[in-house]
């Protein structure tokens, strides 16, 4: 696309909440989550924090690493499926609190979200409809979690990340990219209550509709094989192989899913950067995090292959490989 990525920030909140925490105040079985998930701890959000402030705090460190500011950009694109209230978007709570002139885009693809808001303000900087672009992926996952629930309560963390981007040389950007969804999977991973269709009621609050819902090992089997198709599929359009890429950064869902996947399609393991066990499943915010911390270790250099893969609720993906 002759689209760059410039620079990365993150924020995840301060409250850290191990496993032994979520043994002691509600009895989970921490020596459980390691060996299914691959966690140890994850980070929650303050009582007075929202969505949109994990996403300006994300947005101020990648000002602050680049010397750009908000007034760099005509365009904020922000992924998120916990946003502070139904309207106003938290991308126009965020445009307004950084003070970015220009349309706030919102999308909602859940843990695809960034890659969802990454391609399409891609395709804005690409189409000259957008100068510079900051993208951002967040989200307040501790909000829509059972409390009671160890199949989904311990795998998710809030956080949120962001990047700049702005056109760039012939070669950098995206090569190729699947984006896609297959809308008769949502049941697999939803939230019923809350929305146009079941509005909260009483009733609906006594039996915890207004909480996530997962069906773990259908939704792990989809994501194993969307992860290895998609990731075929991105290589084998951009006429590349796994020895190629030089850093393959993929959603932090589970470190089962992960594997599973990679060891399924040859890629050795220190090619792919993980920090799950730090911070769980952070949603939108997953990717944009370990970009960051990928990039402070030394690990993204100008002129790399990467491959960026989330996954999600919808159901629906977004993988690329692009040119750093």
């Amino acid at each position: 696309m002759g689209v760059r990525v410039v620079g990365t920030g993150k924020y995840v909140p301060d409250m850290v909440v191990s496993n032994d925490h979520l043994h002691a105040k509600l009895g989970f079985d921490s020596d459980w989550i390691v060996k299914r998930t691959g966690i140890m701890e994850r980070r929650h959000a303050a009582p007075a924090q929202a969505t949109s402030d994990l996403c300006v705090e994300a947005a101020n460190d990648l000002f602050a690493k680049t010397g750009r500011t908000a007034r760099d950009c005509d365009l904020l694109v922000l992924g998120t499926f916990t946003p502070d209230m139904s309207f106003p978007s938290t991308a126009c709570l965020v445009q307004d609190r950084i003070g970015l002139i220009g349309p706030a885009i919102e999308v909602e693809a859940a843990c695809a979200g960034f890659m969802y808001a990454l391609l399409t303000a891609s395709a804005y900087v690409k189409s000259g409809c957008s100068d510079r672009a900051l993208v951002i992926g967040g989200d307040t996952n501790s909000r829509v979690l059972n409390p009671t629930d160890i199949k989904t309560y311990p795998l998710f963390g809030d956080g949120a990340g962001a990047v700049f981007v702005e056109p760039g040389r012939p070669d950098q950007g995206v090569i190729a990219y699947s984006m896609g969804s297959e809308g008769s999977g949502g049941p697999l991973l939803q939230r019923v209550a809350c929305g146009s269709r079941t509005p909260v009621t009483p009733e609906l609050l006594a039996e915890g509709k207004h909480f996530m819902y997962m069906d773990g090992y259908a939704v792990f089997k989809w994501a194993v094989n969307i992860l290895c198709d998609t990731i075929r599929e991105v290589l084998t359009a951009a006429n590349l192989t796994v020895e190629d890429v030089g850093l393959f950064v993929v959603h932090q869902a589970n470190i089962r899913i992960i594997n599973a996947a990679i060891d399924s399609l040859n890629i050795p393991r220190n090619k792919v950067y993980n920090n799950l066990e730090r911070y769980g499943n952070t949603s939108a915010g997953s990717i944009p995090i370990a970009l960051d911390e990928a990039a402070a270790d030394g690990r993204l250099k100008d002129g790399d292959l990467v491959v960026l893969s989330g996954f999600g609720a919808g159901l629906a993906w977004g993988t690329a490989v692009i040119r750093w």
